[in-house]
């Protein structure tokens, strides 16, 4: 009888969270023998069997300067991370994105279990700043498991092996026409216009980002009137979200999902992207999200100074949103840094709005990258599941 194997997973944010259990569900219906489950994950990894060593909320921080106060936690959790690797001996460590995290983690373990194999779940972005970086994570990752189909060549160059596995939110469910009047109704919408507002899943953001767009929903509820608003809340935030919000002359309507399901809760936001007319969102693979659902965006986002320094010292693209990278347009308008401003932001919407062909553009380029990202194929998860299974035979 072929013995289990364990793999040891480590996500560090929302986003990776969905990544590593789709990933562990493709593992679970791939893998010739048992498979189990062991490290750092949310809700989404622990439904699909994994029992996470520590809060994966403790790592989920953002920008150069919000980092620092939480240094000595993310020092502990590295140490405790590398240790219960190598206590456990899996058969792989697969890190998912976070690279400041989850790097420092295989670079422990790699001096300790030189030959254990390490897959790193999310490329970085060497095409858009620092390059450098790929050099420096061959030094203790072997395998990557790509998101964007130009990226295997930049990993391949700094000698590790990488595989484009699709992205998932190609294959995500979108809603049904009975789902998306059934929401309309239970939010009291009607025939209104919706504009979906997106402030970020981390505090840091929501921070940043609150005051902004409730100045934005202000200017365009003063233009449009009968503007509904609606904002889909990540649960771990859900109560800074309320103190945020609870400031702004204009109340959106919050999807809340305590209670729920995170399958259920999931379904309900991408009903709400399905429904709306037009999104305003802090950047980020949401974009990917609200293309999927076909809804047309505004991207906006804003950081502190010296991150933003950084970033646009550093940064080798002019647009940091995924449709104008890989349809090589500039389609999906974009406020960021210094940009990111009501008085620019809210003109940008009203004229999506008022504009049905620049939304159908929109739209078009929305499909074109869901195509080059694997719609129609194998789900990322499965695909990711079969390069994990190639890399350590």
């Amino acid at each position: 009888m072929t013995s289990k194997r364990t793999f040891f997973l480590i996500a560090g944010e929302p986003s990776g969270d969905s990544l590593g259990a789709n990933l562990m569900a493709g593992l679970k219906k791939i893998s010739e023998t048992e498979v189990e489950f062991v490290g750092v994950g949310g809700p989404l990894m622990e439904a699909e069997g994994l029992k996470s060593l520590f809060p994966m909320s403790d790592l989920s921080v953002m920008g150069l300067v919000e980092v620092l106060p939480k240094i000595p936690v993310l020092l502990r959790r590295v140490r405790q991370a590398a240790d219960a690797v190598i206590a456990r001996k899996p058969k792989a460590l697969i890190t998912i994105d976070s690279p400041d995290f989850t790097l420092r983690v295989a670079g422990r373990v790699k001096q300790a279990l030189p030959d254990l194999k390490t897959i790193h779940y999310v490329a970085p972005s060497v095409w858009g700043w620092r390059p450098e970086r790929s050099q420096k994570m061959a030094r203790c990752i072997d395998h990557v498991l790509a998101l964007l189909p130009f990226e295997p060549p930049y990993m391949e160059r700094a000698g590790m092996t990488c595989d484009f596995v699709g992205h998932p939110a190609v294959a995500a469910e979108q809603a049904t026409n009975v789902q998306k009047e059934t929401l309309r109704k239970d939010l009291g919408l009607g025939d209104a216009r919706v504009v979906t507002l997106l402030p970020g899943s981390r505090v840091g953001e929501i921070k940043r980002m609150a005051p902004v767009l409730g100045a934005v929903v202000l200017k365009l509820s003063l233009e449009e009137p009968d503007l509904q608003f609606v904002l889909p809340a990540a649960g771990a935030v859900i109560g800074p979200l309320r103190a945020a919000v609870s400031a702004w002359a204009v109340q959106p309507i919050i999807l809340d999902p305590s209670g729920m399901r995170s399958e259920d809760a999931e379904m309900r936001k991408r009903t709400a992207f399905a429904i709306s007319d037009l999104a305003v969102a802090t950047s980020g693979t949401v974009s990917l999200e609200l293309a999927a659902a076909g809804c047309p965006m505004v991207i906006a986002y804003q950081a502190n100074w010296m991150t933003t320094r950084m970033v646009k010292r550093l940064a080798l693209i002019d647009t940091a949103n995924l449709i104008n990278i890989v349809t090589e347009t500039r389609v999906i308008p974009e406020f960021l840094f210094e940009n990111c401003r009501a008085e620019l932001i809210a003109p940008a919407v009203l004229d999506l709005l008022r504009n049905p062909d620049a939304r159908r553009q929109q739209v078009q380029a929305c499909d074109a990258t869901m195509e080059l990202l694997g719609r129609g194929q194998a789900d990322a998860g499965t695909r990711a599941a079969k390069s994990v299974l190639r890399a350590i035979s």
